[in-house]
């Protein structure tokens, strides 16, 4: 009974919700301008600055929308910067929808795209190949190869030692996680000081600054594709978040969709850290900033997460390239960034309180 009267609530606040999404138009009219506001801002940003208006006629001329473009201002926000405010753009975005679906999948606030292991799965698979000297297409697919086996192991641990339960799930990705990254250690102590070391230290801490047209490409469909997959999945994720009893009175087969959210994340983190590298912090706190905007309903949650992740990461990595010449790891700085502010978020939920209902 207890079950039942759960999912009317949740059926009834879900309508509540649907019912006030026209009047909130100028809301999301804002979170939807402000990473395209926030990317145009930061093409103009940099050693040589442009004005927005510098920046758009550039990107209209070369796209046959207006006069040729100076060779110099094509150059510099075509060639150099375009791809990677795209690439942090979509990482951004891909790692906050990701941990907004893992916090409501698992029912806690402190789950993030690292809890599945699947970060430090693509880190030690993107060492690898650049300990073995390999070239930028296989430091990709190594990446993402191992990225994704590291969560099949997760999901194949948790459902051999607990039947998928969430504390297994989340003690397995600790431990698989854990190995991983020891094992990336070992790549580190064991490879060239003067050739292989640093290159392998500063790709593990989160770059853009490799990223081309090519790499953005290979990185952008699984994200595009994977949001839309969680998007889709909001409905799932709000009764997910109410327990599983609740779930599976709402007609939800549990360890499919728990499964299916799990793996959809890792695809997409695996892809960012393929071509970026392991940024951290993202996922974990531009959730919580989303649901104090938008509310807790996954299906708005989502995409409020990847707005507000993708404006965010694009002006990280444009503060990390402006700021000296020697460009400062996106990792290190979105750690710096993401560690008090979600300090103040844990004293605010503290107050609160954190509830499943």
């Amino acid at each position: 009974m207890s079950a039942l009267r759960n999912a009317k609530r949740l059926r009834s606040g879900i309508a509540t919700v649907s019912a006030a999404l026209p009047g909130q138009g100028m809301l999301w009219m804002f979170l939807v301008a402000m990473p395209l506001a926030t990317t145009l801002y930061c093409l103009g940003c940099g050693r040589i600055k442009l004005s927005c208006l510098e920046a758009l006629a550039t990107l209209a001329g070369a796209a046959g929308l207006g006069p040729l473009p100076d060779q110099l201002h094509a150059a510099v926000v075509l060639n150099a910067r375009l791809p990677r405010t795209l690439a942090a753009l979509f990482a951004g975005a891909g790692l906050s929808a990701s941990g907004a679906a893992l916090q409501g999948c698992f029912r806690n606030p402190l789950v993030g795209p690292q809890t599945v292991g699947v970060l430090a799965g693509a880190g030690f698979g993107g060492s690898l190949m650049l300990f073995l000297s390999f070239g930028a297409p296989f430091v990709i697919t190594g990446a993402f190869t191992a990225g994704l086996v590291s969560t099949l192991f997760v999901v194949w641990l948790a459902r051999r030692l607990g039947q998928g339960s969430i504390l297994m799930m989340v003690l397995s990705g600790i431990v698989v996680g854990a190995l991983f990254a020891a094992m990336t250690t070992i790549l580190q102590y064991l490879s060239d000081p003067e050739r292989q070391l640093p290159q392998l230290v500063f790709w593990l801490m989160g770059s853009f600054s490799m990223v081309n047209f090519t790499k953005f490409v290979w990185m952008s469909w699984p994200v595009i594709i994977g949001m839309i997959i969680l998007a889709g999945y909001g409905f799932r994720l709000n009764a997910l978040s109410c327990g599983e009893e609740e779930a599976r009175s709402l007609g939800l087969r549990v360890g499919r969709d728990r499964t299916v959210i799990i793996l959809t994340v890792s695809v997409i983190a695996a892809s960012v850290v393929s071509v970026a590298g392991i940024v951290g912090w993202v996922g974990l706190v531009v959730p919580h900033a989303a649901r104090m905007i938008v509310g807790p309903d996954h299906r708005r949650l989502i995409v409020g997460s990847a707005c507000i992740g993708g404006a965010l990461l694009v002006a990280v990595d444009t503060f990390c390239r402006s700021l000296t010449a020697a460009e400062l790891p996106v990792g290190a700085v979105t750690a710096i960034v993401g560690a008090p502010v979600f300090l103040a978020l844990l004293c605010k939920a503290g107050k609160q309180g954190w509830s499943h209902d």
